[in-house]
């Protein structure tokens, strides 16, 4: 059995709804930021970055949100989250697994926490709208790449669906939030609409409005 160590809405959301939608068995491991949990000493065994998510799966220990992602996939390739390997299908797949993590989700660390990017705090504010900047201009380039379908891949519905609305749902509170992009709503609302998502949202107790 699975153990997702995680923190409602945190980057954990992402292999949370994976989980819930390949319909492996699983159990939870509540990591309490709150109480700064993430940097405890049992919890840096696991990942010594203390950051969340950590997924265990009897000897083998993950992080990063988009290796723990990509490892499920290819554990429960009858889930059809991923298009097959060796296929266009899937190298489109990485293309994106690789960009959501590496730019959207990466920038996100500047727009949260700005302070860990400069030297003094004075700073913060400048690195904070510079962050806004750029985000605004990828989520329009995502959008753009949405205009007139479904999913993000040909092919359909896939892991990096649910990557990208973790991901708009992380924006609720900017300025020009991903969800007033039309097409980036329109996705949003099509993911949410599956009965995996909804039950993982039901499970970390996370209230609408959802992105």
């Amino acid at each position: 059995m699975y153990t997702l160590y995680y923190y409602p809405g945190n980057a954990s959301l992402f292999p949370h709804m994976l989980l819930r939608e390949i319909g492996a068995p699983f159990e939870l491991a509540l990591v309490d930021r709150a109480q700064g949990a993430q940097y405890s000493p049992e919890y840096l065994k696991l990942n010594p970055h203390g950051r969340i998510p950590v997924l265990v799966d009897g000897g083998t220990v993950l992080f990063e949100t988009a290796a723990i992602a990509l490892y499920l996939c290819d554990m429960h390739p009858e889930a059809g989250l991923a298009p097959p390997v060796g296929t266009q299908a899937r190298a489109q797949f990485y293309k994106w697994m690789v960009h959501l993590t590496n730019t959207p989700q990466a920038e996100f660390r500047a727009w949260f926490y700005p302070e860990q990017h400069v030297a003094g705090p004075a700073l913060a504010e400048t690195v904070k709208q510079a962050a806004r900047v750029r985000l605004d201009g990828m989520f329009d380039r995502i959008a753009a790449d949405l205009d007139g379908r479904d999913w993000l891949l040909d092919s359909g519905f896939s892991a990096v669906d649910l990557f990208l609305c973790m991901l708009v749902r992380w924006g609720r509170g900017m300025p020009r939030p991903p969800r007033s992009i039309p097409a980036l709503a329109a996705h949003a609302a099509r993911v949410l609409a599956r009965p995996a998502v909804q039950a993982t949202f039901a499970a970390e107790r996370i209230a609408a409005p959802f992105v």
